[in-house]
């Protein structure tokens, strides 16, 4: 599996621009999520004809706001074949459906929807509520071989994705877990809560301003690793 982030920012932070990252995983190039600064990023980095596979962890706009003008270029412009939207529930389904029929009308014609139970090595946790009141959030677990990667989303309890994996088989395991710096951010994870799970996992933040990152903070940025930038 290769990694590569088009954005390590969060809803304000768009000198960083949105969380998101391409994947490759399984023969698949796979988008996870795709906010309103990821669709031109696409386009600057000459990757929009790479992504074939689509996921979302939620339907906030930093994380969803381009996916309609990443489908209809797909369409319009490359002519290309319909990218997979992988959905983890029938309720994701029925909500991602509503948000892009408001935009495209008709989302079948621009992409396929396949549940993720027909993926093999795409684990879900659901997060709902972790992230925002009454709000669906979702993180995924991508393996590969002797590999496992765990994309957080945005979640304020990390006990949620941490005690997932620590059911899982041992296996060498990144984490990308979003990440903040501001104790009263009751919406993501105040860095000093991530500390406990430092051990036996390659542990990276993201979704934050890096420059606000105090200096006791010891997990890495996403933002400061340049080969894990596409």
């Amino acid at each position: 599996m290769e990694i590569k982030f088009l954005g390590t920012g969060g809803a304000f932070d768009t000198d960083y621009l949105n969380s998101a990252a391409m994947l490759t995983f399984r023969g698949m190039h796979l988008l996870v999520d795709c906010g309103f600064t990821v669709f031109p990023e696409l386009v600057r980095k000459n990757l929009v004809q790479k992504v074939d596979h689509i996921i979302i962890t939620h339907l906030h706009n930093d994380h969803c706001g381009s996916l309609a003008n990443l489908l209809l270029y797909k369409s319009i412009v490359e002519k290309a074949p319909k990218p997979v939207i992988i959905y983890p529930s029938e309720q994701f389904r029925q909500q991602l459906w509503q948000f892009l029929e408001i935009q495209v009308k008709e989302p079948a014609k621009y992409a396929e929807f396949v549940p993720l139970e027909h993926f093999e090595g795409i684990t879900c946790v659901d997060t709902y509520g972790m992230h925002s009141e009454g709000l669906q959030t979702f993180a995924y677990i991508f393996e590969a071989d002797d590999e496992r990667i765990a994309y957080s989303g945005d979640l304020a309890r990390p006990e949620a994705l941490f005690d997932k994996l620590y059911k899982m088989p041992q296996k060498k395991t990144t984490v990308f877990h979003d990440i903040t710096f501001n104790p009263d951010n009751i919406g993501h994870t105040y860095y000093k809560k991530l500390l406990p799970y430092l051990n036996g996992v390659d542990l990276f933040g993201y979704h934050c301003d890096p420059t606000q990152s105090p200096l006791d903070n010891p997990i890495r940025l996403v933002f400061f690793q340049r080969e894990m930038m596409a």
